[in-house]
């Protein structure tokens, strides 16, 4: 059984309009609500993959009961901790004569320390074989909850993966995660680099490995693909020529993709192929859509074509 846990959920409201100009009315397309959040936007690109999974996560307000309406619209199998702080939200604009896209991520409110309790007691009630964490912190949680969620995967058996930025992933360092997914420039902080060109991601992704970050980590390049390094094996996938439409939601399509095949048995090179894959097609959609699971099955084949 897989588990994600959002700690910053929100509600993402997304629209479009003809062109940005300063002081001017932009008139705007109806507004799209969709639930997101890293690991609510796992479990729903894990729904596509038609795998069960169920959310974990924090709600509050009247924002929170909408997010739980459109968790339940969306046939996603949650389970929420009441808090008295209102769930975040956030905007996606499209302009339509140039195409670009325009995204307003605003910050979570606090959270109480009773919702911190209760979401490390709901992981230890569920036991899943995986816990997918993703996303950002919301204020009032220490840099070091990450850390908290790793250990407490470990102590249910549960392989834990982390996908996080910033202060709260150099905190799992020494933490032994299963598997995590850093990008180039989080990787140089890690291991305390300025910089690192794409053939020397694997060496610094070893020495991540032996400060105990994790035992493997995927680095995400964007279009060049993606590097997934163990201390026994490495391996470079190439991302397919797609047409971009927006990048929305690639990077949690890619932990969907490999978590996927984790949880079918299958190889770490082949999770990789398939994360990659699941990270191209969603960039082939416009705003928050993820990706088409036959598109991921289309680009998987290519990808495997092209070993």
């Amino acid at each position: 059984m897989i588990l994600t846990v959002t700690l910053n959920p929100c509600i993402d409201k997304s629209s479009r309009t003809e062109i940005f100009k300063p002081e001017a009315k932009l008139r705007c397309t109806e507004v799209v609500h969709e639930p997101g959040g890293g690991g609510i936007n796992v479990s729903k690109a894990l729904l596509r993959l038609e795998t069960d999974s169920v959310a974990l996560l924090p709600a509050g307000g009247h924002n929170g009961d909408m997010l739980q309406t459109l968790l339940k619209k969306e046939n996603i199998k949650f389970q929420a901790i009441n808090t008295n702080v209102e769930t975040r939200e956030n905007w996606i604009v499209v302009e339509d004569s140039s195409k670009d896209q325009y995204r307003f991520t605003f910050p979570g409110r606090e959270v109480e320390e009773s919702t911190i309790h209760a979401l490390i007691d709901t992981i230890r009630s569920f036991a899943p074989s995986f816990v997918v964490a993703s996303g950002s912190l919301p204020p009032g949680l220490p840099d070091y909850f990450y850390g908290l969620i790793v250990k407490t995967a470990h102590a249910v058996g549960a392989k834990c993966i982390i996908d996080t930025s910033g202060p709260a992933l150099q905190a799992i360092q020494g933490k032994h995660a299963y598997l995590i997914k850093p990008n180039i420039g989080e990787l140089c902080k890690m291991i305390n680099v300025d910089d690192l060109d794409i053939m020397q991601v694997d060496d610094a992704a070893r020495q991540a490995i032996k400060d105990g970050f994790a035992e493997v980590i995927v680095v995400s390049m964007g279009g060049d693909g993606a590097w997934l390094v163990t201390r026994e094996e490495k391996f470079l996938v190439k991302a397919p020529p797609v047409e971009k439409r927006s990048t929305v939601g690639a990077g949690d399509s890619m932990v969907a993709g490999i978590t996927y095949m984790l949880q079918k048995g299958r190889s770490l090179k082949a999770a990789l192929q398939f994360g990659v894959a699941c990270g191209s097609a969603a960039t082939m959609n416009e705003g928050t859509q993820l990706f088409k699971k036959e598109d991921a099955m289309m680009l998987f084949d290519k990808i495997r074509e092209g070993e």
